[in-house]
């Protein structure tokens, strides 16, 4: 009987013992994350400004004369070639001015004719003492008159030659033409607002106007003033056109000239560019945007936009040390450059940097670094 109460006191006494045992948990390895190694480079910083393009020339076409639209000679929206025929105006009038002052001239040289030949006669009668000297003198003003009398007949005739020319318009310049802003019938030429009939455009180069800011410009100048100190020979950046439906224009452009002055109300200065346009793919009035390298960044570190956590303007990456510990740093972040982004201050060439597995990551705890090669860009802001 003792034996089997002592049996089962240890039975007892055992299960007491398992069940205040305290068992340890198996520690959990720790997780995969996938990160990058920072290198330095130059990074170019590019900016983009909208522009809008003109042509090379664009000529405004007037009726230098009133009178009612006779005929348009071309086609709309045509090339046209310097000195064609592309509209006439009522000639009936400038006609009828120019018959008028033929008659003039001839008018004046009658008068010229009997001057010289009352001149012819009266002088050696005024040699010879026949007639007086007033005589010679008002026959010599007379023929003079009679010169200046034909001169001014003809000057007149000049001019409304010149009046009756107006009635037939030339383009001034090959190019393209666009659509006509008068009809036949209409009245032309008439000050203080006369009509624009049309515009030519020459297109083989086409000229972009853009503004920037005078923070831009004085940056812009100092880099380029940097640039031809350290090469003399070195010449303007070359620049990019973004069209409207987001495609790089193929042609390179270059830079023509800033102007005169900062314009005080908008703090803006109007900035030219010109662009080969041999298709004749870009025409006046269209939008784009000009890419200009604004400066360029040495030793600059470029790292994918998801490895950055922003939190109230805050920027912070999480970088392993070398006992494989992911560490929260903060860093001051720059711009964007399609997936990347410049980081300015906070990481050093070499360091590793978590790039997936976030949210498996906390400060100080370890990870199981992969490595992965993702190539930085210089390619243009996003």
């Amino acid at each position: 009987m003792k034996a089997m109460t002592l049996r089962l006191l240890c039975t007892l006494l055992l299960l007491a013992l398992s069940c205040s045992r305290e068992e340890t948990p198996a520690q959990p390895p720790p997780p995969d994350v996938a990160v990058i190694q920072t290198a330095a480079q130059q990074v170019p910083i590019y900016r983009e400004f909208v522009g809008q393009v003109l042509g090379f020339k664009d000529i405004a076409i007037r009726a230098r004369v009133e009178g009612y639209l006779e005929g348009i000679h071309f086609q709309e929206g045509s090339q046209v070639e310097q000195g064609a025929l592309l509209y006439t105006l009522e000639s009936q009038p400038f006609e009828a001015a120019v018959a008028a002052q033929m008659s003039m001239v001839a008018e004046a040289k009658t008068a010229l004719a009997k001057a010289e030949s009352d001149l012819n006669r009266i002088r050696p009668l005024a040699e010879q003492r026949a007639v007086s000297e007033s005589d010679l003198d008002a026959a010599v003003a007379m023929y003079e008159a009679s010169i200046a009398a034909v001169d001014a007949a003809r000057a007149n005739l000049r001019a409304a030659n010149i009046q009756l020319s107006y009635t037939k318009i030339h383009s001034p310049i090959s190019g393209l033409i666009g659509m006509t802003k008068a009809k036949v019938g209409d009245f032309v030429g008439r000050e203080p607002n006369p009509v624009i009939l049309n515009v030519v455009s020459r297109i083989d180069t086409v000229l972009v106007q853009f503004f920037i800011t005078e923070t831009q410009y004085l940056t812009a100048s100092r880099m380029l003033a940097e640039d031809r100190r350290e090469d003399p020979e070195a010449g303007e950046a070359d620049l990019e056109l973004i069209l409207a439906d987001g495609s790089l224009y193929p042609q390179k452009g270059k830079f023509d000239f800033a102007d005169r002055g900062v314009d005080p109300t908008t703090g803006a200065m109007m900035v030219q560019a010109s662009f080969p346009n041999p298709d004749e793919l870009l025409r006046p009035g269209q939008f784009a945007k000009v890419k200009a390298k604004v400066f360029l960044v040495e030793d600059g570190i470029l790292i994918p936009q998801r490895c950055v956590t922003e939190l109230q303007g805050t920027y912070s990456v999480y970088v392993v040390d070398d006992s494989d510990q992911a560490r929260r740093r903060e860093v001051r972040a720059g711009p964007k450059i399609n997936e990347f982004w410049l980081i300015l201050e906070g990481l050093t060439p070499g360091e590793r940097v978590v790039y997936e597995g976030l949210q498996k990551v906390r400060d100080g705890a370890l990870v199981n670094p992969i490595p992965q090669e993702i190539k930085p860009t210089t390619a243009e802001n996003a």
